[in-house]
């Protein structure tokens, strides 16, 4: 029967060592640090043209208290999506400019005063990216509010006199230094714009 002696089970016991450890598959890297997450991925879904956006201004403008290119910003009240997937979530801020603001006459014409949204950043944590949009101009037009007046005025007066010879008497003058009604969008005013071009947006998913 032959002996093994302690060197000869020493060195026997360490090559089995090794066979084992070398058969044994390594521990994957990321199954110790953790898996690392999976990357998003990018598509492009387009909004056709013709679609309304609600928006919900931040910044009030009027006839009377704004300029043509005073900047507007609103934001978006219902989420645009295509095929049942979100596109643009609720929140999203859309910006454009004053396009018309006219105060009303005092003899005629009547408050007008006009908006474009011209850009839109969604309002994902993930996705901050500015996309340029066409809308159509959202404006308002004041009432008509002299049309009672116009036909005061138009009437003869007491005695047969045409009221045309009362200029700058006290019934004309009131016309002509009252002006009708302005036109104001506060805060909080809700807007309905729809695009003229179709809008092509970026979805991580």
């Amino acid at each position: 029967m032959k002996r093994f002696t302690p060197l000869t089970v020493l060195i026997f016991g360490g090559l089995l060592a090794a066979t084992v450890a070398s058969s044994t598959p390594a521990a994957a890297p990321a199954a110790i640090a953790g898996a690392a997450p999976a990357p998003y991925r990018e598509r492009e879904i387009t909004i056709p043209a013709g679609t309304v956006l609600r928006l919900r201004v931040q910044n009030s403008f009027g006839s009377d208290t704004s300029r043509v290119e005073d900047p507007v910003s609103a934001t978006l009240v219902t989420t645009i999506r295509r095929n049942g997937e979100e596109v643009l979530p609720a929140g999203s801020t859309a910006r454009g400019f004053v396009t018309s603001a006219t105060r009303s006459g005092k003899v005629k014409g009547r408050a007008r005063v006009g908006v474009r949204f011209t850009s839109i950043t969604p309002s994902r944590d993930r996705d901050r990216d500015r996309y340029s949009m066409t809308t159509r101009p959202w404006v308002a037009v004041a009432p008509a509010t002299k049309k009672k007046d116009a036909l005061t005025i138009g009437v003869p007066a007491a005695g047969g006199a045409a009221i045309g010879a009362l200029v700058g008497g006290r019934g004309t003058a009131v016309v002509l230094s009252t002006r009708g009604k302005e036109i104001r969008v506060g805060r909080g005013a809700t807007l309905a714009v729809s695009l003229i071009e179709p809008l092509t947006v970026r979805v991580q998913s």
